[in-house]
């Protein structure tokens, strides 16, 4: 079981930053460039990034556990679990706070797409905000993925 447990742990981090890194500066932007309705492809890319963010919760909650259950309190101290915690409130905050905020406002413009509403600036705004956060957490992402040793068991 331990063997499966580092492995997990492994696997964990590369889906979560792995996914990050498809989702949100591979597929999206791809969604951009080739789709000519910006509507379907802001629609699309919510989607990928609902459920990137439901994979990275899952893999954020499972890395903790590890984490907690390989160095017990000790696992406070140690630099790879603030990596992880800080990049788990950041998902939830993406996923719970500012995509449900971004599709209302979206829901608001209604008939119109939200770019060409009153609700744009609001959009934008929380938009921007979103991509920032998702931005900070993907470079806490490679660091993870640089420092995962120092969560391994001893």
């Amino acid at each position: 079981m331990k063997r499966l447990a580092d492995a997990l742990y492994s696997i964990a981090i590369a889906c979560w930053v792995g996914g990050l890194l498809g989702i949100g500066y591979v597929a999206v932007p791809v969604l951009f460039m080739r789709l000519t309705d910006r509507s379907l492809a802001g629609y699309l890319a919510g989607d990928m990034f609902a459920i990137g963010g439901w994979i990275g919760l899952v893999c954020g909650f499972y890395l903790l556990t590890y984490l907690f259950r390989t160095h017990g309190r000790a696992a406070l101290s140690n630099s790879v679990t603030r990596l992880v915690a800080l990049m788990l409130l950041i998902g939830m905050v993406g996923q719970f706070v500012l995509q449900p905020m971004i599709a209302a406002i979206r829901v608001q413009a209604l008939p119109m797409q939200v770019m060409q509403s009153a609700f744009a600036v609001s959009f934008a705004r929380w938009h921007g905000v979103s991509s920032v956060l998702y931005l900070i957490e993907f470079c806490l992402g490679i660091a993870l993925v640089i420092t995962q040793n120092k969560g391994k068991r001893v």
